[in-house]
């Protein structure tokens, strides 16, 4: 059977862990695997616009050995004059894995269910699982580990990447805080989901409309933009909306000591984080950013193997 990487829980924890130790260990021998060698050729669709997930897939298909194909939805035949389980019958028999950035997660799931090669979510409306990946590899070079740590998410948490820090951070053993005001929370479904795997891996799992008690001794403060990609007309009135809730150097003082900043860009200065933050000694954003390209490569050749 195909193994896929569609949503966060679709690894076990112990193989999270080992996509995460992996990934450290070609950031120190950036070239050491290359299983596209031949070269075999990666398949990279975007639907969205996108600056750290083309780079990083692109660069890493080819550090593997092999070489990304791009293709910008607008200039190909998907869910247009083809739909998605013939696109995925074409490409099956091209290309060695199938990367997709798209909006609807039903899209990935019918793109799997119709082919034989892995298929990885770049970013979904659900999930955005490499980001995470990304993240915790960041949170285990900080702190030598995942289990026990704390972490909080402030701002919009009715969205992916929320989904996501509740999902994998909990599959790594991390509590997890959720800070966001009433009408923007995580749904009951996820949440649920969440607690049953920290419950398995020794975490725990807290919602809040306090953005100060979400923080509250946390490892690591997360964030992600009020204003996302189609709501650029609605900017003030979700600043007035999350009034509270920026993460600035007073939320941060409520954080544990030592704890770390992350942002999974592009950032809003201003809005969900203060530039004194972001830019600011406890911000480890662009290791985090450089890590999608180590996390994506881990992935990617650990897909190899079990296909």
């Amino acid at each position: 059977m195909t193994r896929h990487f569609l949503k966060d829980d679709d690894i076990t924890a112990e193989e999270q862990a080992a996509i995460i130790d992996r990934a450290i260990a070609m950031k120190a021998d950036r070239f050491s695997e290359k299983p596209f060698s031949g070269p075999q050729t990666v398949a990279v669709i975007f639907d969205k616009t996108s600056t750290r997930t083309r780079v990083s897939f692109a660069v890493g298909i080819a550090d593997l050995g092999g070489v990304p194909l791009i293709i910008d939805s607008g200039v190909s035949q998907l869910g247009k004059k083809e739909s998605v389980a013939d696109t995925a019958k074409v490409l099956e028999r091209q290309v060695a894995q199938i990367v997709w950035r798209t909006y609807a997660q039903a899209g990935l799931d019918e793109m799997a269910a119709n082919s034989s090669v892995p298929v990885i979510n770049a970013l979904s409306d659900m999930w955005h699982p490499c980001q995470l990946l990304a993240d915790l590899v960041t949170i285990k070079e900080c702190f030598g580990k995942t289990a026990g740590l704390t972490i909080a998410y402030v701002g919009d948490a009715n969205n992916n990447m929320a989904n996501s820090y509740l999902v994998a951070c909990a599959l790594a053993g991390m509590n997890v805080a959720i800070g966001a005001p009433q009408g923007f929370l995580p749904t009951e479904a996820v949440v649920d989901r969440a607690r049953k795997i920290a419950a398995t891996n020794g975490g725990k799992i807290l919602i809040t409309t306090d953005p100060a008690e979400a923080v509250a001794g946390a490892d690591v403060v997360v964030t992600d933009t009020w204003v996302s990609m189609g709501m650029e007309a609605e900017a003030e009135e979700r600043k007035a909306q999350f009034d509270g809730f920026t993460v600035d150097e007073n939320l941060m003082s409520n954080a544990g000591q030592g704890a770390i900043f992350l942002h999974c860009l592009p950032a809003y200065r201003g809005f969900e984080v203060s530039g004194e933050v972001i830019d600011g000694p406890q911000s480890r954003v662009w290791q985090e950013a450089e890590n999608r390209l180590h996390a994506q490569k881990a992935l990617m050749a650990w897909l190899a193997e079990q296909n």
